[in-house]
């Protein structure tokens, strides 16, 4: 079975929006096993939408669309379909029904362009979408499938596991095509390189039929994506099983999480585990770092407090920083990273504590001390570590990728993965 998936909308073409849904959408066909060969994006225009619609319906079994049903005169999928199909539109009583009552929830006066919602093709159904005034629509006609989902990621992911994964799984089964399945599982690492890491698997990397694997590259972090082709997802899984044994044993100290795992969260569990509590002192970063740990759920658990000093005056009066030091060394430095880090583990009583402070651009470089420069402190029961990082990014980045260093030293303290001078807080 072949699919063809066709995103809607002048913003899309205009760069004002990222479009994350063709992403979702072919991972979700490529866990079917169903292959997908063409992505297109179209504005809302009726003549351009309705040609490649027509040229996606006559080569592949599988169209799956998205955007364009909103209610305003340009949202024009609908349209777009009902000439695809040779239809006219016709309303549907239980799609009028459920704007009339998304409005009347909300105590809104319903505007009557809403109601352009509601129509669909004859032989269409809608898809009733809780999350929005746009249902779907899903046709069969010919031997093939369509769905219209809202370009609304939330409405459109809903709509898509609810509605019409089900839908293709009873095609499929009636028409005796059920198919392969890829399944995907991705290994996360942090604390090594892209290339060292496959210098520890070049073997496996040379080897590889299936499953396969793929190297990618993330700010601060590395991933391994294992992908296996099988009839079933069990059968899929012990194709990666041995090859995931395989890696875990050469790489085993870079290992963080699996899959849809964020290093916070890992961290966030052994701090837990531990009992051990966590406080940041952050100068660079601004509140990145503690954002980032307070994005899970749960946190308040082992997170006490943090600190965004951005002035040396804060530095020196909460959380402790001798002005001696500052004017010595200057704020970006190992030693004041390591006296906020140590300031804010004992002025607010916490076991573990996280510090900042560099120079994130795009102004405040010098020779000696150059844009991206960030130095990182861990103050821990038994002494503080600091490290020094040197990123090439505009501003927004250099904070993402500190804050990411930041979380990735703590992560290696928690996992005893310090070397020796390390340990020593030299």
């Amino acid at each position: 079975m072949q699919a063809e998936i066709i995103c809607v909308g002048t913003e899309l073409l205009l760069g004002q929006i990222i479009n994350t849904n063709a992403a979702y959408l072919a991972e979700k066909l490529a866990r079917l096993g169903i292959d997908l060969y063409h992505v297109s994006t179209v504005g809302d225009n009726l003549p351009r939408l309705t040609a490649l619609l027509q040229q996606a319906w006559e080569r592949v079994d599988l169209v799956l669309i998205s955007g364009g049903l909103g209610p305003t005169l340009d949202d024009l999928t609908r349209e777009a379909v009902a000439l695809l199909a040779g239809e006219e539109l016709v309303e549907d009583p239980g799609a009028r029904r459920m704007i009339e009552e998304y409005f009347d929830r909300r105590g809104l006066p319903m505007p009557p362009g809403n109601l352009r919602q509601a129509l669909r093709p004859r032989s269409a159904v809608c898809l009733m979408n809780p999350y929005g005034t746009a249902p779907g629509l899903w046709l069969e006609k010919d031997g093939k499938m369509l769905a219209a989902l809202p370009g609304v990621p939330v409405e459109m992911k809903y709509l898509m596991e609810e509605e019409v994964l089900p839908r293709i799984d009873r095609v499929r089964a009636q028409t005796g095509r059920p198919g392969p399945v890829l399944v995907s599982r991705v290994l996360k690492m942090a604390g090594i390189g892209e290339s060292a890491m496959a210098e520890k698997i070049q073997d496996l990397l040379a080897g590889q039929t299936n499953p396969t694997i793929a190297p990618l590259a993330k700010r601060g972090e590395v991933w391994l994506r294992l992908t296996a082709k099988a009839p079933s997802e069990e059968a899929a899984l012990a194709l990666i099983r041995p090859v995931e044994e395989a890696i875990r044993s050469r790489l085993a100290g870079y290992i963080f999480g699996t899959d849809g795992e964020q290093l916070e969260e890992v961290v966030g569990r052994i701090l837990t585990a531990r009992g051990l509590t966590l406080g940041t002192a952050e100068s660079c970063t601004g509140g990145l770092l503690s954002h980032r740990i307070t994005g899970v759920p749960g946190a308040s658990a082992y997170f006490l407090a943090g600190v965004v000093a951005y002035d040396n005056r804060v530095k020196e009066k909460t959380l402790g920083v001798e002005k001696a030091l500052l004017q010595e060394y200057g704020a970006v430095s190992p030693q004041v990273a390591r006296a906020m880090a140590e300031g804010m583990r004992k002025n607010f009583g916490v076991d573990l504590a996280l510090s900042t402070t560099g120079i994130a651009g795009p102004g405040g470089g010098t020779a000696k001390k150059p844009v991206g420069l960030v130095y990182l402190a861990l103050a821990y029961p038994g002494g503080t570590v600091t490290r020094e990082e040197r990123f090439c990014w505009n501003r927004t980045e250099n904070k993402i990728a500190a804050a990411q260093a930041g979380l990735v030293l703590l992560w290696q303290y928690l996992k005893g993965a310090f070397s020796g001078a390390e340990q020593e807080g030299h």
